[in-house]
């Protein structure tokens, strides 16, 4: 059995030192790990995935579980200040995924999902519209539409909430969910919400990006995923790309080119979401990938 450990600190000296330290004690062995030091907001990051020292060396000893070793790191967090979480590494988050009308970027990921590119369970798909009920039948994934009105929004976003508590969901992922959350639900779900933005942020912001794209000649488009927050659109970047194009495209056939990286974009995201890869670092992100 192995695990991930992801910290955030103060940056100073001996952090590496106390986790590998620790590691020895509980004759645990590195398999991979990347840090990174920021010396704008001038703290350290790590993922460090380990497992039982296999080399024959450090005895006969079980590997703990990992109850066992969170208690058993507490006192090192504690003493550098760290932020972490630690988890077996064959873990899967629980995805709500939640969409409106444009589906590309929902058909993605069950794809992704069903051939196991994405180590994720996905218990519920929620929507604003029924569209895609039969979309998820086929991947034998419950489908909740809970239409959204400006007066019913409150009470539509605490049934989501209340979802969100009934099975456990660790991410929240909008596939084109064409609504504006409220801060309620980005507070409650901080770090914990990404979404695809048909863009390539910081530009063209809002409805219609590919119009706007168009309005303006660009020779590039693309798509940015980011956690959600209150401020929208504006939320810790998370992964991005782009795709060449030219002034003989109409905003039609822009809108097809950028799907297929809004699509890979968002894949990436979650991927990177659920291999413990991502970091918050303030409104930017650390991504180990």
């Amino acid at each position: 059995m192995s695990f991930i450990l992801n910290l955030s600190c103060p940056d100073r000296p001996g952090i590496v030192s106390a986790v590998t330290g620790f590691l020895v004690q509980h004759n645990l062995n590195i398999i991979d790990s990347s840090q990174f030091g920021d010396p704008t907001s001038h703290r350290f990051f790590m993922r460090m995935h380990f497992g039982a020292d296999t080399t024959g060396t450090s005895g006969t000893e079980s590997t703990p579980d990992v109850e066992t070793l969170r208690k058993a790191f507490e006192p090192t967090a504690a003493t550098h200040s760290m932020s972490f979480q630690l988890v077996p590494a064959d873990h899967k988050p629980r995805v709500l995924i939640m969409v409106s009308k444009i589906g590309h970027c929902l058909n993605d990921l069950l794809f992704r999902y069903s051939t196991g590119q994405l180590a994720i369970e996905i218990p519920l798909i929620v929507s604003n519209h029924p569209d895609f009920a039969a979309l998820a039948a086929t991947y034998k994934i419950p489908f909740m539409h809970l239409p959204v009105k400006a007066d019913t929004k409150a009470e539509q976003e605490g049934r989501i909430l209340d979802l969100i508590k009934e099975h456990d969901v660790e991410l929240v992922v909008l596939a084109r969910y064409m609504q504006v959350l409220s801060p309620k639900l980005c507070e409650a779900m901080s770090g914990k919400i990404i979404n695809i933005h048909h863009s390539f942020l910081p530009s063209f912001k809002g409805a219609k990006p590919y119009h706007q794209a168009y309005d303006r000649g660009v020779k590039l488009v693309g798509a940015t995923a980011h956690f959600v927050t209150s401020d929208l659109d504006e939320g810790p970047i998370i992964e991005q790309n782009v795709v060449r194009v030219n002034h003989g495209l109409s905003p039609k056939e822009l809108t097809h080119a950028g799907s297929n990286v809004e699509s890979n974009v968002l894949a990436a995201a979650v991927k990177y979401f659920a291999e413990r890869r991502v970091l918050l670092n303030g409104h930017k992100t650390v991504v180990f990938n």
